[in-house]
């Protein structure tokens, strides 16, 4: 998904690149290309012309040059074809005739139904029973075909309103279901309502420190990845890209049992030794959809090709091939490659650029299911839910509930975090079984000289090297060419705000005031407008992007406001811009993106206490619940940092305005990826390693100081430090992650039980788990779930917390403790000495926690590291210090 996406979530989102909303955009252009009268009615519709101001991308030039050209041809269109429409279902009506009066009626209702929706159409509602009853995928399927046919009445109603049987690692359905229907299903664990989600390296490998020369680093000793597979949750693979060759690949790994599914402009022969199999699915979103789905003139692929390109972006940058001169006109230049060249792919596309685009729960849960049964060892999904978040056991998050039965057949789970930074409690994906990811800068920059008539140069960053500008040019300040001096829209250069003969022939400087308007945008108002260049000054977000158009500089609001000084004081003000060039090692890296969503987890006890009362609603099953206080517990997510500013990887080379074949993206849907890369190589080298050792391993060896030996930094209001609801463990360090030393490991049983904590009974989460999980009637389990991080966010005088670390280093070793008390809270770990030996593997230690303040505040952070010399298993610690009469601040 890139930052704040439009697109990215409806309620499932694709965390791209800042508005990865290509599929309302595509919807759209397809209107105008067409058309057709709904445009009028979305383009005068507020909410989806402010989503349209925040897209970025190759459709707005489009729009913009469509838009105002047919807005009075549709409108009269529009006026026309609906009178032409209510006189055809006159005549309809009059034609009946006067005997037929229930006919009538029928048709009436029909006409009705038919305009407005009526709430007795079937929408797509999906039935989660939890874990398989029987192992034969026949026998699963079948049961769930009786159970619809006892409520439909038939064989053939049942056969016709199925869409998915979820039968290799779960249990459920989706199927066309009225209200009044989906409430009649009883015996199940759940059944929700299908929705819509959003889609949340030449350099950036390099700055990991995972170097391909040298001859003894993680990728040789991770074989390149060779012999796993990477299941890509997404919007499918562009399979011609020079990144997915299987030149010199060995046989696809004997445990791999999936196929290359075919569809438009795909067949067997776009699945070679790299792409080992291909699937797509589509059947959640053509029946969530209002409208039918239209993909004339290749405005998208039936089949596991990406029109979109994100797929394609996020499955080469976790396993992309070695590819020389990789570049994006000409910047960025060099050896292109995913974090783990040898590794298999599994494609999935699951996500689309039609109708209203996004990726449907339905499509979601059978893309696991279906990667489960083929055999992939990773998942990486970067998509999920937007604000407000279910609780973890909620079943209406399909993200959730897929990765939960993956995790339990052993399968790690890599997931995006969102990117609605740099607010607090936005993070997304926050299940504790996943490995979220936010996203960071690297080190490499893209500097563009603006030299002003005065000869003062001053430097911005761009990604435009295509059009120039040669020599000096006129420049002028959006507000001096405003249409009208009493609308501030001009300010950020909005569409339309802009005098055509004042802008004409001229760079113009705009000023970004909100998150309404884009460099992107104000970039295709002044194209429209006449202008010819752009310098946009906004405030320090990382979000870089080609506007194609015209050149684009980024600027910050220090230097937007020099240049404004200039303009105002000279006579005839000009300016000469450079061509951009690339720049590396010279600026402090890495930084947390601006975009990145923030934690902690934004569930809290009053949503947890709602929740558990739908759930036992649904299911009709005991709910044991627990005081308000007990209950309140603050996930420490995200888990890990990783790139995702920027990132240069493969893309669909059918696309004109990247025919290089590789672009420039950013979000948190880039960093999933390079985690993604990194556990393929982790397992390869430990294959026995569970999904929590691996993701312990990533937490305690990431690293919280940049390039200049600082602290890493977050690029957000106020520049502070980065903290663990930023960064999680810090950001990834490949090399030292494949030997950790200690890793804090959690069973399918310690996340049961955290569930009991919760408070739900052992009869629901038997039905959710097909387990007895014999809860124990302890909530203190929260705090106590294995996690490489501890949490406290209820904090009094006194806590004490327990723990357990595996050793996976030398068999002898003594490990010390190293504590990093928060401020005000002194911590005590017993015992402090850990002496393991070729039969002790596993050794508990507690933390206790003791309040020195009386004062209560927000969260203060600190750290527990356990040291032989060599390892270094850092842990972060969160702690709130709260009294009885602590309130939210406001």
């Amino acid at each position: 998904m890139s930052s704040r996406s439009s697109l990215g979530h409806p309620t499932h989102k694709h965390f791209g690149t800042p508005c990865e909303n290509t599929s309302s955009l595509t919807f759209l252009l397809l209107l105008l290309e067409k058309e057709e009268p709904p445009l009028l009615l979305i383009m005068e519709n507020k909410k989806k012309q402010s989503t349209l101001q925040k897209c970025n991308g190759f459709g707005i030039s489009r729009l913009w040059a469509a838009g105002k050209r047919r807005h009075d041809q549709l409108h009269l269109l529009a006026t026309n074809t609906k009178t032409a429409f209510l006189e055809k279902a006159k005549a309809k009506l009059r034609n009946v005739s006067k005997e037929g009066k229930e006919k009538k009626k029928k048709v009436q209702n029909h006409l009705k139904t038919s305009l407005i929706f009526s709430e007795a159409t079937s929408n797509v509602h999906i039935v989660y029973m939890g874990e398989k009853q029987y192992k034969d995928p026949a026998a699963v399927k079948k049961l769930h075909h009786n159970m619809l046919s006892a409520l439909l009445g038939s064989k053939e109603a049942a056969r016709d309103s199925i869409l998915y049987s979820y039968k290799h690692g779960f249990s459920g359905f989706a199927a066309r279901l009225t209200k009044s229907q989906a409430e009649k299903i009883a015996g199940v664990v759940q059944v929700f309502p299908n929705r819509i989600h959003k889609l949340h390296t030449t350099r950036s490998w390099d700055f990991l420190g995972l170097h391909h020369h040298f001859p003894n680093d993680l990728l040789t000793e991770g074989k390149f990845g060779d012999g796993t597979i990477i299941g890509v949750l997404d919007s499918g693979v562009w399979p011609e890209s020079e990144s997915f060759n299987d030149e010199g690949m060995g046989p696809i790994p004997s445990h791999w049992k999936g196929t290359c599914q075919h569809g438009k402009h795909f067949n067997d022969s776009n699945c070679n030794k790299k792409i080992i199999g291909a699937r797509w699915f589509i059947k959640g979103l053509r029946h969530k959809s209002k409208i039918p789905i239209n993909i004339t003139n290749d405005i998208e692929f039936l089949s596991p090709r990406d029109k979109m390109g994100h797929g394609t972006h996020t499955a080469s940058t976790a396993a992309g091939r070695f590819v020389e001169k990789a570049n994006y006109e000409g910047l960025a230049s060099g050896i292109a490659r995913g974090g783990a060249p040898l590794a298999r792919l599994a494609i999935y596309k699951v996500c689309w650029a039609v109708s209203s685009g996004g990726c449907t729960d339905a499509d979601i849960l059978k893309a696991f299911d279906k990667a489960i049964d083929d055999g992939v060892d990773i998942i990486s999904a970067s998509l999920g839910n937007e604000m407000p978040l279910f609780s973890y056991v909620d079943q209406r998050d399909s993200v959730g509930i897929g990765s939960f039965h993956a995790i339990t057949k052993g399968i790690t789970v890599v997931v995006a975090g969102g990117n609605d930074g740099p607010i607090s409690q936005t993070i997304a994906n926050t299940a504790p079984w996943l490995i979220t990811v936010a996203a960071t800068t690297i080190d490499r920059a893209f500097p563009m000289a603006i030299t002003l008539g005065n000869n003062q140069t001053l430097m911005g960053q761009s990604l435009d090297t295509g059009k120039q500008i040669h020599g000096f040019t006129g420049l002028t300040y959006s507000e001096r060419i405003a249409l009208d001096s009493t609308d501030d829209s001009a300010m950020d250069c909005q569409f339309w705000s802009l005098n055509t003969t004042l802008a004409a022939g001229k760079v113009v400087l705009c000023f970004s005031k909100s998150d309404q308007q884009d460099m992107i945008s104000a970039a295709y108002a002044i194209n429209g407008a006449g202008g010819i260049g752009l310098i946009y000054a906004q405030f320090g977000d990382n979000q870089l992007d080609s506007c194609h158009v015209i050149p684009c500089i980024r600027v910050d609001y220090e230097v937007g406001t020099q240049i404004l000084s200039y303009i105002r004081k000279a006579r005839v003000p000009t300016v000469k811009l450079s061509v951009s060039r690339t720049v590396i090692g010279e600026s402090a890296s890495p930084r947390v993106a601006y975009f990145s969503s923030r934690g902690p987890s934004s569930i809290t006890p009053g949503v947890l206490k709602s929740k558990l009362v739908f759930f036992s609603a649904l299911i009709d099953a005991d709910i044991t619940c627990v005081s308000p206080h007990s209950m309140l517990v603050h996930l420490r997510k995200p888990d890990i940092a990783a790139p995702g500013v920027s990132i240069l990887a493969a893309y669909p080379s059918q696309d004109t305005e990247h025919s290089s074949g590789y672009a420039f993206l950013s979000g948190t849907s880039m960093a999933c990826p390079h985690v993604t890369g990194i556990v393929a190589l982790i397992k390869s080298t430990h294959p026995d390693w569970s999904p929590s050792a691996i993701r312990s391993a990533l937490v305690t060896t990431a690293s919280q100081k940049g390039t200049d030996g600082m602290d890493i930094t977050e690029v957000g209001p106020t520049y502070k430090a980065a903290d663990p609801f930023d960064i999680g463990g810090g950001n990834v360090n490949p090399i030292k992650a494949v030997d950790p030393g200690l890793i804090y490991n959690i069973s399918v049983h310690d996340y049961i039980q955290y569930l009991c904590a919760l408070g739900y009974s052992n009869k629901s989460i038997t039905r959710l788990t097909r387990t007895n999980p014999k809860c124990m009637k302890n909530n203190r389990y929260i705090l106590n779930l294995n996690l490489p991080s501890i949490t406290i966010p209820n904090f009094k005088k006194t806590a004490t917390v327990s723990r357990m670390v595996t050793n996976v280093g030398e068999i002898t070793s003594v490990y010390e403790a190293q504590v990093q008390d928060p401020y005000g809270v002194q911590m005590v770990v017993e015992p402090r000495i850990l002496r393991f030996n070729l039969t002790t593997k596993v050794l508990p230690f507690k933390v206790t926690f003791l309040s020195t303040q009386k004062i209560h505040g927000d969260y203060r952070f600190g750290s527990l590291i356990w040291t032989d010399g060599k390892h270094f298993v850092r842990i972060p610690v969160s702690i709130r210090v709260r009294d009885s009469h602590s309130y939210p601040e406001v």
